[in-house]
Formats: structure tokens, C-alpha cells, sequence
């Protein structure tokens, strides 16, 4: 199937590895400029070399989102670089799961505020863009009660609920909006990796609550993330995209 996507304009934040680097890596293999960003230069930097080398133009700044005004210098920055933006994919998460008030803050600011302020500040660019599209990055913790319940769960789920409210604001404007809610993702480096070795018996919990025997893995969510995000998705807005193999048994209605 051909996505549509050669050519466009994609941001994605928070996409120097794990989730956000697949999608990067997917949306640059189907033809797609892509604008990244991450905390940390290098880890910026030897990404978008990587890229680059699939043809497509690439950018990438380091940028925490919980500076807002840093992240909307940004994308704006993306906007007139690119002359342009279709694309934008908000991934980034403060993965701040203990109840203290810290933890609550961090989400509001990461998750939440970071998703808000990109969103804002890719508007006047999307706006003007033939296929727009918003992909917002949730979790199946956003669905359901789950060992992460309380600033991660609860902010999770705020964002589908803000990624869906946001579908039906902008239809008219022909602004898509969509999120995917990816089950337990291994990779190495990542969260699930480090359970596995620090608190193992966590770790087999967890996978034994999910049927298929394994966890997912980041190209997995990314090819859902995608699609959504492409032209070939045109008539689908407001949806949650749960891929979580069968982890969660919650009915979507």
C-alpha cells in the first residue's frame, strides 16, 4: 500500500529512540522529510544522520518539551524550514509513575502541556497543509488500571481524551487527529528493559499478562502511529489505536 507520505512534512517529538525513533525511521522510509527532537545533541544528532541516509531531509534539534517556549521556537522553526508541516506526532513521556507531587507536575508538564504547546504551535502550518494529520502517543495505562495508575495513568488518558476533542474541533478544517495507545514496548534502553534486569520479578508479570507471550516491540506501534499520521488514514479522526496484543480487555465501543 502506498501511504502518501513522500514528500510530506513530519515532526516528532521525543524520537531519538524507542517508539519515537521507529516512527521516524518509518515515516523517513516511505518518503517523508522529518523533523526530531530529544534531550540530548548527540543522541539528536547521530539520528538524524541516520535519516538522512533514507534520502529524505531531515532535522532535529535537542529540546526539552517541558520548555514550552523552547518547543514552540521549534516547531515554528521546523514550519519555516520545511516550508511547511502535514505531520505532527507527539511522543514524549516524563514516564513519571510514583504519586508524588513532583511526578503529577512532570506529566502535566511533558505529557500534557508538551502535547498542547506542539499541537499550538504547528497550527498555523497545518492549517494550510491538504493533509493534515495529529498523532498523539497515549498508552493502554490510559485505558485502564494498571501498575502505573496515578500521574502516568491519569495523564495518558487525558490525552485521549484531548487528541478526540481536538478531531471533532478541527474536522472542519480538514485537521486529522488521532492516538495510539501501545501496550508494553521492549527495547533495549527502555523502561521494560530496565525492570527486566532491576526488578525482574515485575518484569515477569507483565509478560505473563499479556497472551501472545512477549511484549511489543517499537516498530510494532509505529506502523499503527503511521498510517494514522498518512494520507491512506483520510477518513479516520478521533480514533484510539490500541496495539497491545491482546494485553488489555477492555471492549472499545
Amino acid at each position: 500500500m502506498d501511504l502518501g507520505l513522500k514528500e510530506r512534512r513530519a515532526l516528532v517529538t521525543g524520537a531519538t529512540r524507542g517508539i519515537g525513533r521507529a516512527i521516524a525511521e518509518h515515516l523517513a522510509a516511505e518518503g517523508a522529510d522529518v523533523a526530531i527532537c530529544a534531550r540530548g545533541a548527540a543522541e539528536v544528532a547521530a539520528t538524524v544522520t541516520a535519516l538522512k541516509g533514507k534520502g529524505v531531509r531531515a532535522s532535529g534539534r535537542a529540546v526539552d518539551v517541558a520548555d514550552h517556549a523552547a518547543l514552540g521556537r521549534w516547531v515554528a522553526g521546523v514550519g519555516h524550514e520545511f516550508g511547511g508541516l502535514d505531520i505532527v506526532v507527539s511522543n514524549v513521556s516524563a514516564l513519571a509513575i510514583g504519586r508524588e507531587e513532583a511526578n503529577w507536575r512532570a506529566e502535566f508538564e511533558t505529557d500534557l502541556m508538551g502535547t498542547v504547546k506542539a499541537v499550538e504551535a504547528a497550527m498555523p502550518f497545518l492549517t494550510r497543509s491538504d493533509a493534515a494529520s495529529i498523532v498523539v502517543i497515549s498508552s493502554v495505562s490510559g485505558r485502564e488500571v494498571d501498575f502505573a495508575a496515578g500521574p502516568y495513568g491519569v495523564f495518558k488518558a487525558a490525552l485521549i481524551h484531548y487528541a478526540k476533542g481536538l478531531s471533532y474541533q478541527l474536522a472542519g478544517k480538514g485537521i486529522r487527529v488521532n492516538s495510539v495507545s501501545p501496550g508494553n514496548t521492549y527495547f533495549p534502553g527502555g523502561v521494560w528493559h530496565k525492570i527486566e534486569h532491576g526488578n525482574p520479578e515485575l518484569f515477569a508479570k507483565a509478560l505473563a499478562l499479556n497472551p501472545t507471550g512477549r511484549m511489543g516491540k517499537p516498530e510494532e506501534m509505529a506502523r499503527a502511529a503511521v498510517f494514522l499520521a498518512s494520507p491512506a488514514a483520510s477518513f479516520i479522526t478521533g480514533t484510539n489505536l490500541v496495539v497491545d496484543g491482546a494485553l488489555t480487555r477492555g471492549v472499545q465501543f
